[in-house]
């Protein structure tokens, strides 16, 4: 996104970790979605989250 995000807000409010259904957050660098409950990371690729499981870090 341009503004600084890599996912819209009203997005990532509905967005959930794929593996324990905890909130998301964005990290910067390296570019990723963090779960706030389970810690893993998934990373966000060419402005797409890649929410699988065998893809989290």
């Amino acid at each position: 996104m341009t503004d600084g995000t890599l996912i819209s807000p009203d997005l990532l409010g509905i967005m959930q970790c794929p593996k324990c259904a905890g909130s998301l957050a964005e990290r910067p660098d390296p570019p990723a979605l963090v779960c706030q409950d389970c810690g893993h990371a998934y990373p966000v690729k060419d402005g797409i989250p890649v929410m699988l499981l065998d893809e989290d870090r």
